[in-house]
Formats: C-alpha cells, sequence, structure tokens
C-alpha cells in the first residue's frame, strides 16, 4: 500500500481501484486522478503491458487535458490487462464485466482509447449510462470514426506553424502509429496540403519522398493489414522496420502511439522541425527539453490531443457532431497559441507553459472543495 503513495502529490490520484474477475479473466486499473471540476473523463486502454503507473500517468494527463480545455471534467483512466486484437465477443464479456465491477462509482465517465471502440463503449452503455464515444444509431458521436482528435492535431499544427519557418503546404510529415489517431491526423493534414511521407504501425513502416497515398493506407488499415502491405511496386517507396520511422527527414513528426517512444536513448535520430503530441505522454521530459533546445519546437500532448476528449465532452452534453467539431476547433487553437505565446515570452519550455495553463485551472476549482489545501473559503463566501 505505502509504495502506491509513490504516485500521490497536490493534485491526486483520488482514488486507485484494481478489478479482478476470474470468470472472464478481467484484470483492470482505474485510476480517477481529479475531479475538482467535474467527473473525471478518460479512455479504457487495454495491452498486455500496462500498469498502474502508466494508468496514473495518462489519468494525470486527462486532468490536464480536460483543464486546459476548460472543460468541466477532471481526469481518470483505466487499463485492461489483454490483447487488444482479442476477438470482438471476449472483449465484450471483459467490458461488461468492467462495467458491473464500477457501476456506483458515479465519478468516472467510460470512454474510448487504443484498444476500444464505439462498439465497446455501446457494450458498456447496455450495463452503465456513462459513457461517451458511442455508436451515432444510439445517439453518439463516434470520435474515432469522425477523427476529433485527428480534428484538434491539425489545429493545434496549423497555430504552430505561425512559430516555424515553412508552410503546411509541401511541408513532409511522418507519423509514428497509424491507428484511430494517426490516420485521421494524416487524411486531414494531407487534405490542406501537407505531404504524408512516412507512417508505422507496430509491424514496420513505410516510406516515400514523393508521398504515400493515404487513402490506400487508411483503406489496409480498415481490412486489419499492417502499413507493410501498402503497394510499392505500383505506388513507390519502401519498407522499412518499425523503428526506422525515427529517422525519416520531414518537418512535422507525429508520435501517435504509445507512451514514451521518444527518449533520451533516440531523441537523437529524430530529423524534423516540429512535434506535435498526438498520443498522451509519447516523449520523456528529459527528452522532450533537449530536443527543444535543440530547436525542435513541440505541442504537448494534452494541448494539441485534446480533440477527443472535447468531442466526448460535447456528447455528454448533448451536443451535436458539428458543434463537437467548432468547439474542438475553438479551443485547441486558443490553448495552442496561448502556451506557445507563453512559452516564447517568458522563455520557458511549451510543457511548462502548458502546465501553468492546466493546474491554475485545477486548483482553482479545488478551492471550492471543503478539504482544500490550497485557500480558505473563496473571497465571496
Amino acid at each position: 500500500m505505502e509504495n502506491m503513495f509513490r504516485f500521490a502529490d497536490e493534485l491526486g490520484p483520488f482514488k486507485i481501484f484494481h478489478i479482478y474477475e476470474p470468470s472472464v479473466d478481467l484484470k483492470a486499473v482505474l485510476v480517477v486522478d481529479n475531479i475538482a471540476r467535474g467527473p473525471a473523463i478518460g479512455g479504457i486502454r487495454i495491452a498486455p503491458d500496462v500498469s498502474v503507473e502508466e494508468c496514473f500517468r495518462l489519468a494525470r494527463a486527462m486532468t490536464l487535458k480536460n483543464a486546459a480545455a476548460d472543460l468541466p471534467h477532471g481526469g481518470g483512466k483505466i487499463v485492461i490487462y489483454g490483447d487488444p486484437k482479442m476477438p470482438r465477443e471476449q472483449k465484450s464479456q471483459l467490458l461488461r464485466a468492467l462495467a458491473s465491477a464500477l457501476r456506483y462509482d458515479k465519478e468516472y465517465i467510460f470512454a474510448p482509447d487504443m484498444g476500444t471502440d464505439e462498439l465497446c463503449m455501446a457494450c458498456v452503455r447496455d450495463e452503465i449510462a456513462r459513457v461517451v464515444g458511442l455508436p451515432c444509431e444510439v445517439g453518439g458521436i463516434p470520435l474515432d470514426e469522425i477523427g476529433a482528435t485527428g480534428w484538434g492535431v491539425l489545429h493545434a499544427t496549423e497555430v504552430a506553424l505561425q512559430y516555424c519557418d515553412f508552410k503546411l503546404k509541401g511541408a513532409r510529415v511522418v507519423i509514428q502509429g497509424f491507428g484511430a489517431v494517426g490516420r485521421n491526423a494524416a487524411r486531414f493534414l494531407s487534405e490542406r496540403g501537407a505531404l504524408i511521407v512516412g507512417v508505422a504501425d507496430s509491424k514496420g513502416t513505410v516510406q516515400n519522398p514523393e508521398g504515400l497515398d493515404v487513402e490506400t493506407l487508411i483503406a489496409l488499415k480498415r481490412r486489419g493489414k499492417s502499413v507493410r502491405a501498402y503497394p510499392i511496386e505500383k505506388a513507390g517507396g519502401e519498407i522499412l522496420g518499425k523503428e526506422a520511422v525515427l529517422e525519416i527527414p520531414c518537418e512535422i513528426w507525429i508520435p501517435a502511439a504509445r507512451p514514451d517512444v521518444i527518449n533520451e536513448n533516440n531523441m537523437d535520430r529524430l530529423d524534423t522541425k516540429l512535434i506535435v503530441e498526438a498520443a498522451n505522454i509519447p516523449i520523456t521530459e528529459s527528452a522532450e527539453k533537449a530536443l527543444y533546445e535543440k530547436g525542435i519546437l513541440y505541442i504537448p500532448d494534452f494541448i494539441a490531443n485534446a480533440g477527443g476528449v472535447i468531442c466526448a465532452a460535447s456528447e455528454y452534453q448533448g451536443s451535436t457532431r458539428a458543434a463537437a467539431f467548432e468547439a474542438i476547433e475553438e479551443k485547441v487553437r486558443n490553448n495552442t497559441a496561448v502556451v506557445l505565446e507563453a512559452a516564447k515570452s517568458k522563455a520557458i519550455f511549451p510543457r511548462e507553459a502548458a502546465l501553468e495553463l492546466a493546474v491554475k485551472r485545477v486548483k482553482q476549482a479545488m478551492r471550492y472543495r471543503r478539504w482544500s489545501l490550497f485557500s480558505s473559503a473563496p473571497d465571496f463566501l
């Protein structure tokens, strides 16, 4: 128990649940990090190598993301130990058992993440009502299907280019992780004139300095194939190992997969000018700082990839898809500009500026909690 408190600080976590249901081989962890701004929203991630520490770090990223986006929600996360490609029926059983186990925990709202989608959320909805990212047939806004996070990545990129020496049209883009977020980011960026020159998934990398056909890549992933199946004989290009994605020359590099993919051991392999963090915690803090000091601009994860949770919060409030996209554009563009301008004017790292923005909002909300440590009652009480 004492070891669990190594994660704790002034913001949280509020509570940590371990869930075990042997009848369906469910092993999961829920971290509710902070609920000062409202019930926590956070996705359900499935992977064989998840951990309590990763779950906490992801939950904290959600606390910061929701606060930075000025949403009435705190941060939480669930990780399930398992193969994300397990049969659909098995996954359904796990999610139903999970929802049942957490039926009475009102402080967490279920949402999709790596390994889960809108069909998974429909299973949760059948057990409890506290869920977002549902299929449109049951009143949801399927954020992965419409590309909510990728839409936000596009707008974060466009704002960041005001601080760079190149334009989006013709800019070379490399995307590490070609799942729901990565492929939608590729689609939106290519529609604005960017050149997608390299993409990678868990099986390997495909690159073409002249540009890859994004629709062909998306079609491959929809059929359950790897980007390694890209038809280089007809379309051109080269198939490489998955680590090769680090070394493809580009102007914009987008990590859209797992945490800590860029660290002190491989950061020098990057050949880029701008990193837009579409994944949660994709770069270690020390690597992030070192890259920035080398002149590589980056947009912190909870600023750049907030589109998904903004869409989820919009759905929870009963908004339309069009309204959700408008909210994503407005909030992500504004927050990116605020963070980069603060970083420039104060001569601090972009993550420091982003943390100042988010933590200030969380602490302001915590002042209204009766056990607050930050101040006495608000001035008007």
